[in-house]
């Protein structure tokens, strides 16, 4: 490596930092060791700096030679290994590039965007650490489409990214394991364990050896497994369905959960002890409602992604990026399915735009399609009476026949339409067809207009 400046903390650094960034570790196949006894102090110090953040995934050493060197020669002696122990306050401008490596790892576990939820940053730059620090079990709990699965798989990927995982990441939906087949997906079994085990199975516990196992909607684990699963974290080894031979296997586990499992485990429904083993660490993920700051760089986000996953740029003309991010930081905007219901919103916006341009004519058929996604079906159908007819003071025979009149109404673009599909017998006994002239006064009983109850357009 030719370097200008050996003394040049920089450009020493640089170089350094940029061969190991190159460099195929292998860490799985071998084993690295870093001797900086040659050498200026300013690599060494480089070395010490990379080694420690895991850049380099090896060993540092020192070596010396015997202190009476021609007489323990002669002997056969040899002389000292050290482990290297530098005062790192003395090296400020280095510690400010290491802060720059962390600054890296946390846009990575936020998937580049540039969040502005002070809360939710706090919380990514601590899970940076943990997973940097620690291997001990993680827990994030948030609802549904909050990002608990990518966020885990995140957490891998940076994890490898520094050498600290050699194994697989293994991502499971314990909603979907069910009966006798849950333990034999999680644990294994053995050939002939049970009817249909024709063959050996590794199960996903084996599988992520070495590596990360995300165990997603973890409370819906029946008590037998959870037992199962304490063991194996507790003694990393564990008997698969139908063994009698215990296997290995080492894994860090991350755990997701959109409900308090501490209700769980009050009900009886999940152990206290599994709880108080997967809750080293806990992360509540918030919903996309609780972080609209965050909104408008999800939106620039996703619609990277779509871009990229239709093979062509799109983007919002002026007037339709602020309808749409207006409507996507109203409370009108509950964003139930938090960022899925926002990835299928752009998604369907970027699928639809012509030439790659997205309109105020696409936004506000996507709003609309939005509030029928998102309006209360388990609500009464009082619901859809607007407030002005003051619904709580109608009988229930006037609110039942305006509900069902307002929900036909909806289903057509004009007055006229509406009327011909309410009055579609009566109006073939009459010798004028008034239609909306009928359905207008009928409307005006309760003091409402066309314009409020049409469906949005």
């Amino acid at each position: 490596m030719e370097l200008e400046n050996p003394w040049d903390f920089s450009e020493v650094y640089t170089r350094l930092h940029d061969w190991a960034a190159d460099y195929p570790f292998d860490s799985e196949q071998e084993e690295y060791w870093v001797h900086i006894t040659t050498g200026t102090h300013v690599a060494q110090i480089c070395l010490f700096l990379l080694v420690e953040s895991r850049q380099i995934p090896g060993v540092l050493l020192q070596t010396a030679p015997p202190k009476n060197q021609k007489r323990q020669m002669m002997r056969g002696e040899v002389g000292s290994i050290e482990l290297i122990d530098l005062d790192l306050a003395r090296y400020d401008a280095l510690a400010a590039r290491l802060a720059a490596v962390r600054d890296d790892a946390v846009r990575y576990l936020k998937s580049g965007i540039a969040t502005r939820n002070p809360a939710f940053n706090r919380m990514i730059a601590e899970i940076e650490q943990v997973a940097l620090n620690s291997p001990s079990p993680i827990l994030l709990n948030g609802p549904t489409g909050a990002g608990k699965s990518m966020l885990a798989r995140r957490i891998y990927e940076l994890k490898k990214a520094r050498h600290q995982v050699r194994g697989a990441f293994i991502d499971v939906n314990c909603a979907t394991l069910r009966g006798d087949g849950a333990a034999s997906a999680l644990f294994g079994h053995k050939k002939g364990a049970f009817t249909g085990a024709v063959d050996k199975r590794d199960g996903y516990l084996k599988s992520a050896d070495g590596g990360v196992l995300f165990l997603d909607e973890i409370g819906e684990l029946g008590l037998d497994e959870q037992a199962m699963l304490l063991k194996a974290l507790e003694e990393k080894h564990y008997y698969p369905v139908g063994s009698d031979t215990e296997i290995t296997s080492n894994f860090q586990l991350i755990s997701g959960t959109n409900r308090d499992l501490r209700d769980d485990v009050r009900a009886g429904r999940f152990r206290e002890d599994l709880y108080a083993r997967i809750n080293i660490w806990n992360y509540p993920l918030p919903a996309l409602a609780d972080r609209r700051e965050d909104i408008e760089p999800n939106i620039a986000h996703q619609l990277a992604l779509a871009s990229q996953e239709l093979g062509r740029t799109t983007r919002f003309n002026k007037e339709a990026r602020a309808a749409y991010l207006n409507f996507a930081l109203s409370p009108e905007a509950p964003w139930r399915g938090n960022f899925r219901d926002l990835a299928a919103s752009i998604m369907r916006l970027a699928t639809l735009a012509p030439q790659g341009r997205i309109t105020t004519e696409l936004v506000q058929a996507e709003i609309a399609r939005l509030r029928w996604l998102w309006q209360d079906t388990s609500a009464p159908a009082a619901s859809v009476i607007p407030a002005k007819a003051n619904p709580d003071g109608l009988d229930l025979f006037d609110r039942l026949q305006l509900e069902n009149v307002i929900t036909v109404c909806r289903q057509h673009k004009t007055l006229a339409a509406a009327g011909r599909a309410l009055y579609h017998i009566s109006r073939e006994q009459r010798a004028t067809a008034n239609d909306s002239d009928r359905l207008r006064k009928y409307l005006h009983k309760f003091g409402l207009t066309w314009a409020d109850i049409a469906a949005p357009l």
